[in-house]
């Protein structure tokens, strides 16, 4: 069976010492989204478009180091404590989403002690826009012939030669049209609810669809941590399920906390 070849140079222009990589443009075209989102929302809202530049820095800060940590803690500790240079060392590859989710959290908790908005405010409007940077990051993975997926044999299937000739399923694809897909869905109950005060919705929804995504499609994935679990399940499956769980907790409560507000009203 005939399946289809990727050979892509990961580099997309080599100036020499400057090279520009397919995922450096994927991951930079995730701010750009990401911004062009917010402002959009901003502006909808009748927020001041200008405290976005401030955002981003602590949002870009946040993000890398806690995707970049992710991967030191979660996947190959022993390794990064035995070479401890090797930890800033991000061109070289690893970044985790479940330390991203984190340090995104610990940068918008430092964001907002500048602003007069309310902490699950500004988790909500941030939250569906990078699920789409996360589908961007997953393109630049494809690029990279990296997070590879099981072996199939399936018309869909894809052999990425520069790591060996086994055809495989091009998770990094899967995962990208997951978390668009999640992106419009989220898109749809924030254009429905963002006037309205439920606070931890749009976290909440993001948080467990993009984890319950991420635990079912980790089945398609090899390993990726440097250790065995000893477990039935992954790495990746493991962390997913915590974050699941709060996703959960948050559209729970957020939900119940509205209409215990709304309630009085209706009786007024």
């Amino acid at each position: 069976m005939e399946h289809f070849i990727w050979d892509i140079n990961p580099i997309l222009l080599d100036f020499g010492v400057l090279k520009i990589r397919w995922y450096g443009l994927m991951f930079a075209s995730a701010f750009v989204f990401g911004y062009s989102m917010m402002q959009w929302i901003y502006q909808r809202e009748g927020k001041n478009v200008e405290d976005l530049d401030r955002m981003l820095w602590y949002l870009a800060i946040g993000i890398v180091a806690g995707a970049r940590l992710g991967h030191v803690l979660f996947y190959d500790p022993a390794y990064y404590f035995a070479h401890p240079l090797k930890i800033p060392a991000i061109w070289e590859g690893g970044l985790a989403s479940h330390g991203g989710i984190i340090g995104i959290l610990l940068a918008m908790y430092l964001y907002k002690r500048g602003t007069n908005d309310s902490y699950l405010w500004l988790l909500d409007r941030i939250a569906f826009p990078c699920t789409m940077s996360g589908c961007f990051i997953r393109i630049g993975n494809f690029f990279n012939s990296e997070i590879l997926g099981t072996e199939t044999n399936g018309p869909w299937a894809v052999v990425f030669t520069r790591i060996d000739d086994v055809p495989r399923h091009p998770v990094q694809l899967y995962e990208a049209f997951s978390y668009a897909l999640i992106f419009f869905i989220l898109l749809a109950v924030y254009k429905k609810t963002y006037d309205k005060p439920i606070k931890g919705l749009l976290f909440g929804g993001v948080i467990a669809l993009v984890f319950l995504a991420r635990f079912c499609l980790e089945f398609f994935k090899t390993e990726q941590a440097m250790y065995d679990t000893g477990l039935p399940l992954t790495t990746g499956q493991l962390l997913s399920i915590p974050f699941f769980l709060v996703g959960c907790g948050f559209v729970v409560w957020s939900l119940k906390n509205y209409r215990a507000n709304a309630s009085p009203s209706k009786h007024a």
